[in-house]
């Protein structure tokens, strides 16, 4: 297969991430340049990733039509036919890539593009969450509530980074404090398996908001994600939600750490915690991070970090194109390719 050219403003390269809500787009047009032109569609007003591609080439009116692309999608990639996990999208990548025009395309996981934009990010890009600063020569890891809960790890390879995706939001929710067992048992009677994602993504904050209410036996109304972190500065229940949300995810975090020796460091994306960070801070998260028995030494001196760069994942697309460029950089890492 034939590698992609440099970028250029004449064949400049297409970058995108494609979650279970938006999809975002950017042109890197330059060697070494952060993507530019970025813009947010929405995911459902769209058909699949050729129309929505094509509609955001229109709005930006690019000067010139990419040579090559690189799409970070929220599920698993592997083959031709790319089904998202949380989007009715179900595309055939040659196919878009025909219709694009592309030289090349390049389809990853979202958290694995997410994983590699780690090496790429300043001092700027993050927030420290606890611990020493991050080792950024050691194995990281980098997981994420948005419309799901996304997991993937970065390893040293020859001549670069490797990402390992995979499925670790669906593992069962690490619940230690009684109430936090309360609603597990509460949701388990109802629905059965209780994962980690049902509770720690946008839609589970909302269910863990309900959930919490009805074993408290308070009449709180309904409320979206969005809504529960506005409310919580004024909102006992709200706050409360928060607080245990960010208790269990700081448990999550340090399972992550531990099963990937990611001593390098933990970096926390997705579209929530952005919005409360006074809140994670605040909350029980490094403490149930390190809460880990014979572990909790071992876990003291792992990094956590909060990723406040816009669009990172778009970022590490632009990087899985460049190491498309040295195959040595591409290291162990060898997803879908047309």
């Amino acid at each position: 297969m034939s590698r992609p050219q440099p970028p250029s403003e004449r064949r400049p390269w297409l970058v995108a991430d494609i979650g279970g809500t938006n999809a975002r787009f950017g042109l890197v047009e330059a060697p070494g340049t952060r993507p530019a032109r970025v813009r947010r569609l929405e995911g459902a007003e769209h058909a699949d990733l050729g129309a929505a591609a094509a509609a955001y080439l229109e709005q930006v009116d690019a000067p010139a039509r990419p040579g090559a692309a690189c799409v970070a999608v929220a599920g698993p990639v592997g083959g031709d036919r790319i089904r998202l996990t949380n989007s009715h999208w179900d595309f055939s990548a040659s196919a878009t890539r025909d219709r694009l025009g592309l030289d090349r395309l390049e389809v990853v996981n979202d958290f694995a593009a997410l994983a590699l934009s780690l090496p790429r990010l300043g001092e700027d890009d993050v927030l420290p969450l606890g611990g020493p600063p991050a080792a950024p020569d050691r194995p990281m890891a980098v997981l994420g509530p948005g419309t799901g809960l996304g997991v993937a790890g970065l390893v040293p390879a020859a001549g670069g980074w490797a990402p390992v995706p995979g499925e670790g939001g669906h593992v069962d929710v690490p619940a230690v404090e009684e109430r936090e067992l309360e609603v597990v048992r509460l949701l388990r009677a109802r629905q059965g398996a209780v994962t980690a994602e049902c509770l720690l993504c946008g839609p589970g904050l909302a269910r863990l908001h309900d959930a919490l209410a009805e074993v408290r036996g308070l009449g709180a109304p309904r409320r979206t994600a969005a809504e529960i972190c506005a409310a919580a500065p004024r909102d006992p229940h709200c706050a409360e939600t928060l607080d245990v949300f960010c208790c269990l995810l700081g448990g999550f975090a340090g399972n992550v750490a531990l099963t990937l020796g990611a001593t390098g460091g933990v970096f926390l994306g997705g579209g929530i915690l952005p919005r409360i960070i006074p809140v994670v801070q605040s909350s029980g998260f490094r403490r149930r991070f390190e809460d880990k028995h014979r572990m909790a030494g071992y876990l003291q001196s792992v990094a956590t970090m909060l990723i406040v760069a816009q669009e990172p994942a778009l970022l590490g697309a632009a990087a899985r194109l460049d190491q498309c460029l040295d195959p040595v950089q591409g290291g162990a890492d060898e997803p879908a390719q047309q």
